[in-house]
């Protein structure tokens, strides 16, 4: 079967021949590794249709992986200290709420491949084998990177008309640009939105409830009406919403299940969501050995899901990453997720 059919038939329990692959190589990985990388991932293509590149002139490097100091479209200051490694929000266009009587919203930006080539390579094939996974849309990060993290929790605390003002405005520029990404051929849309600390959610759960979830519904909803499958990223320990985000229509969930727990993946959620692995990046990505490594992905996998699907092969690569990790990795993905 080609990959379309293979990510297709993992995420609704289709049996599919294989686990499919999905690669996730920060900028600064690819920098720092450069061809010796471009070696291990040819070998081991991904079923969504991206390749890596080499040639992306670091000047062309979106605000929050270009170094220094670089305001983005919302008007957020970004500090970058290495290149191609996420930096931090520093300065936010409302960090003063009295702002936003004269704030200006960018325009929706236009959907496809040429801005999402900035994160995450290039889509290659364009003849149907490939799934065609797109968007990176945010919520809640971006009311942190708007408001600043501090503001917006005091915000969440009071639950202050600003917030409700300032979180209607965001859903409906949202809205406008899942509008744009429903009208192109993609098989899914991708959001994004970390909620969990180490061992508890940001917030409590009840507020998420109240506050976000009907959010994402409304989003989600959009997404699938157009017949697409929702992918969400979220990370931290989210046990509290997983059921809540799995009732609002996610089909595939990118989440830390070391820090989860495989144990409560296996018992609550397997068979019931299809699951974009993160194998261990906090201790057995950059610690381990390689056994260690291939002992993390047959033990994830175990966890998530089986033959009839349910998961998705992935796993984080950064520069503290070492290469025979890396190509450990993709040997066991293929080693534990062949089925036939």
């Amino acid at each position: 079967m080609n990959s379309r059919e293979r990510v297709n038939r993992a995420i609704h329990f289709n049996f599919p021949d294989r686990v499919p692959i999905s690669h996730a190589v920060l900028p600064a990985a690819q920098l720092k590794y450069g061809e010796r990388l471009n070696e291990i991932l040819s070998d081991y293509r991904d079923d969504f249709g991206w390749d890596y590149l080499d040639d992306l002139p670091l000047e062309e490097f979106p605000p929050l992986y270009k170094q220094g100091r670089n305001r983005d479209d919302f008007g957020t200051v970004w500090q970058v200290e290495e290149a191609g490694i996420c930096g931090i929000p520093v300065e936010f266009p409302l960090a003063k709420i009295e702002n936003y009587k004269t704030y200006v919203w960018p325009k929706v930006f236009s959907a496809g491949p040429p801005r999402f080539r900035q994160y995450s390579g290039h889509m290659v094939g364009g003849d149907g084998q490939w799934y065609a996974r797109g968007a990176w849309i945010t919520y809640f990060e971006q009311l942190q990177q708007i408001r600043g993290a501090e503001n917006l929790f005091m915000d969440i605390a009071y639950d202050s008309d600003e917030l409700r003002t300032l979180m209607e405005d965001l859903l409906a520029f949202n809205l406008n640009w899942i509008d744009q990404w429903t009208q192109l051929e993609y098989d899914g849309l991708h959001f994004a939105d970390d909620w969990g600390e180490q061992n508890r959610l940001l917030i409590k759960p009840e507020t998420w409830r109240r506050l976000f979830k009907p959010v994402y519904a409304e989003m989600f909803k959009k997404v699938r009406d157009a017949g697409m499958d929702v992918w969400y990223h979220t990370d931290g320990h989210i046990n509290d919403i997983f059921p809540d985000l799995m009732d609002i229509g996610v089909n595939v969930i990118n989440c830390q299940i070391a820090v989860i727990g495989h144990d409560w993946v296996a018992k609550n959620i397997r068979g019931k969501v299809a699951i974009r692995t993160d194998i261990d990046r906090q201790g057995v990505l950059p610690f381990g050995s390689p056994s260690e490594v291939k002992e993390e992905v047959q033990r994830t996998f175990e966890a998530c899901g089986g033959p009839e699907g349910g998961i998705i092969a992935c796993g984080e690569i950064g520069p503290d990453v070492p290469l025979e990790n890396i190509q450990a990795l993709y040997e066991a993905f293929l080693e534990f997720g062949t089925y036939y």
